[in-house]
């Protein structure tokens, strides 16, 4: 694989990952809500299993945030390594020919 397919194929993964973060986030945001409207409605089910699925849910926000800001740290080292903006620039010389 080339430096400049490698790099694409990183930043659609770091752009993925993001992806996943905020759906997470999403999740979260959601639980929350349902816990709240529960408070009002008392059904015992909600209230024993939700606690839980948001802690696991939280747990599992973290670590996708830990991978994405590892993955994107590389991302960028691996740009500033291999000077990925003038093989960019380089390949749309070439690509114009």
């Amino acid at each position: 694989m080339d430096k400049l397919k490698k790099f694409d194929l990183m930043e659609k993964i770091a752009r993925e990952l993001e992806d996943v973060r905020n759906s997470q986030q999403a999740v979260l945001e959601k639980i929350g809500k349902i816990e709240v409207d529960n408070m009002e409605l008392g059904d015992k089910l909600i209230e024993s299993k939700m606690p839980d699925i948001y802690q696991r849910t939280a747990e599992n926000a973290d670590s996708i945030r830990e991978i994405l800001e590892s993955f994107q740290e590389k991302t960028e080292e691996y740009s500033e390594k291999n000077n990925i903006d003038r093989l960019r620039e380089q390949d749309t010389i070439n690509n114009v020919r």
